[in-house]
């Protein structure tokens, strides 16, 4: 296979010396006789995330642990025909409407619509061929002193049973501080909804390892949405005094086996976590997570209005990549979003996006190492 690779360079202010980083791309596969790319964007230290245009997935983000030594920490695939035959969601992009409609319908301007009822009964992640499924356009972006990939789609109205054409675009910048920036706009020409969200799976200790139970979890969330037995949320509950108050610093494994039914309904942690309010527009952090043996912490940062915390609960020896096995519970996700099932239920907040107005959302994944680490051990 032929590999392109492109290698800039850009001044940083107030350094000494360039700040060096690249982004190459190589064939990741075909899909229905359409070539589809993968992307790697890394900056000066030689930490860096590969992405794929199909699904717009991360299937790799390398950082150094404690000891500078480098290493994966996203579950993921070798081929694009795994991520097209088995794929839980790894690291895709999801819409329309990320998370779960209720029973597939909602109403809209007086209007009721169906939609795909692929997690039954109800909709999940945009349907049988949502965002995730759908390979988009790419281009190199403005790069500044970090590397960064567009990627576009423009959804025709009524794909997957949702109104109106909906233009999307997807910005991934990699920063020379390990932070993966995503960027989401989208504008539409009929009234719609819209819920976009990334869906990575972590596992700070690197991708194949046998828990993410060791992992310490905090959440900056004083209330959350309990669900029902198919996971549509129930209202708005506190977190204080349940298996579900993480805004101390709090092991994964502490309390998710614990006799309690929301944490029943939903096989572990797979719930909605209402975050602290802060200026519209403006980036807060939602969630920390520490791993003890790497060092790794990861610091998420959203402008959305909740957070979806899930365990892993329905991996199940899955073989990715190297062939490494994905246990049960061996990684977890948190998900910006608006709130599951939002359209239908009116105290939650607005998913409805009209023509003249710009869907806007940013988050961010920032990957640092706990105390004073080595440098990144030079391997060249």
């Amino acid at each position: 296979m032929n590999k392109h690779t492109l290698t800039l360079c850009a001044f940083l202010p107030f350094a000494a010396s360039a700040a060096k980083f690249s982004v190459t791309s190589k064939p990741f596969g075909e899909i229905d006789g359409k070539s589809v790319e993968l992307y790697t964007l890394s900056n000066e230290s030689g930490a860096k995330v590969s992405i794929t245009n199909y699904g717009g997935t991360v299937t790799s983000i390398v950082v150094p642990d404690k000891d500078g030594e480098m290493g994966d920490v996203v579950l993921g695939f070798d081929s694009v025909a795994e991520y097209v035959e088995k794929s839980p969601y790894f690291g895709c992009i999801t819409g329309r409407y990320a998370n779960r409609i209720a029973n597939g319908k909602f109403t809209l301007d007086g209007k009721d619509y169906s939609v795909a009822t692929n997690n039954d009964p109800n909709h999940l992640h945009g349907g049988l061929k949502g965002f995730d499924k759908k390979i988009w356009k790419a281009r190199i972006g403005n790069m500044g002193d970090s590397p960064s990939l567009v990627l576009t789609y423009t959804s025709p109205d009524g794909e997957e049973g949702y109104p109106g054409t909906l233009n999307n675009s997807v910005t991934y910048t990699w920063t020379q501080d390990n932070a993966l920036r995503i960027r989401y706009k989208s504008t539409t020409d009929k009234p719609t909804i819209l819920n976009l969200t990334n869906h990575s799976y972590f596992n700070l200790a690197g991708e194949g390892g046998k828990t993410n139970l060791q992992h310490r979890v905090k959440i900056n969330a004083e209330h959350y949405n309990p669900i029902d037995e198919t996971s549509i949320p129930t209202g708005i509950a506190p977190v204080e005094g349940t298996p579900f108050d993480f805004r101390k610093p709090t092991q994964i494994g502490k309390r998710i086996n614990e006799e309690n039914e929301q944490l029943k309904n939903g096989k572990g942690y797979d719930h909605n976590f209402v975050l602290k309010k802060t200026d519209d527009g403006k980036l807060k952090t939602a969630a920390v997570v520490t791993e003890p043996t790497s060092g790794r912490i990861l610091t998420v940062k959203t402008t959305e209005p909740g957070i979806q915390f899930y365990t892993g609960n329905f991996l199940d020896d899955l073989k990715g990549k190297g062939g490494k096995n994905y246990a049960h519970r061996s990684a977890f996700c948190l998900e910006s979003q608006t709130f599951p099932d939002s359209p239908n239920q009116k105290e939650f907040p607005s998913p409805v996006l009209r023509p003249g107005e710009i869907y806007s959302q940013v988050t961010v994944y920032h990957f640092g190492l706990k105390g004073n680490p080595q440098k990144k051990k030079n391997k060249n």
